[in-house]
């Protein structure tokens, strides 16, 4: 059984259609000191902002923001990538952007925030994919596995679409499949660092 004592570094989640009234239901049932920094990576329309972080701030005990590249990565906190750009977690802690070409048809794609997250975080990360219509985010997941990161997937019976988790279940088996209360409930129980 997996064990919620582990000294964790930062929180990456990943979703697409259907994923908005979920992560909404996360951020409005995390504790207000939650620990770690949570970095959402979520399918958007290209050109419009739409006022998600906004929508997001209403509901979330915890800040949301959209980072700026080369921005800092700090605890208690939530970024959201901003519309039309990928974004990146680097070495150094801090967030890096960019235009470049649509991965699995989205900007930003979440198979890259995984995997770069995979990367600077290894052992200390906790991976979650949501509902979502593509497969986009499976890699990653896969790479957080790869590096010995914890991965919980939501109960494909639980999405309102799910491409997205089924495909992640096929390259990996996951620490935890999760109802999105479980997922609250396993967030909210993860210990100060």
């Amino acid at each position: 059984m997996l064990r919620n004592d582990k000294r964790y570094k930062a929180v990456v989640i990943g979703g697409s259609a259907g994923s908005f009234s979920i992560v909404t239901r996360i951020l409005s049932k995390i504790r207000p000191d939650f620990p770690l920094p949570i970095i959402l990576c979520l399918h958007r329309l290209k050109h419009v902002r739409s006022g998600l972080v906004e929508s997001l701030n209403l509901k979330s005990n915890i800040e949301v923001v959209e980072p700026f590249d080369k921005d800092r990565i700090v605890p208690n906190k939530v970024y959201l990538a901003p519309s039309n750009y990928h974004m990146f977690i680097e070495f150094d802690n801090s967030f890096s952007l960019s235009t470049e070409i649509v991965l699995n048809h989205s900007r930003p794609a979440i198979d890259h925030t995984f995997s770069s997250a995979a990367y600077a975080y290894r052992d200390k990360l906790i991976g979650i994919i949501l509902t979502g219509a593509n497969k986009d985010g499976a890699k990653g997941m896969k790479e957080i596995a790869g590096k010995k990161g914890t991965t919980i997937i939501q109960d494909p019976a639980t999405c309102e679409v799910d491409t997205m988790t089924k495909s992640a279940l096929r390259l990996i088996t996951p620490d935890k499949v999760l109802s999105p209360e479980e997922i609250i409930d396993f967030l909210n129980q993860l210990p100060n660092v």
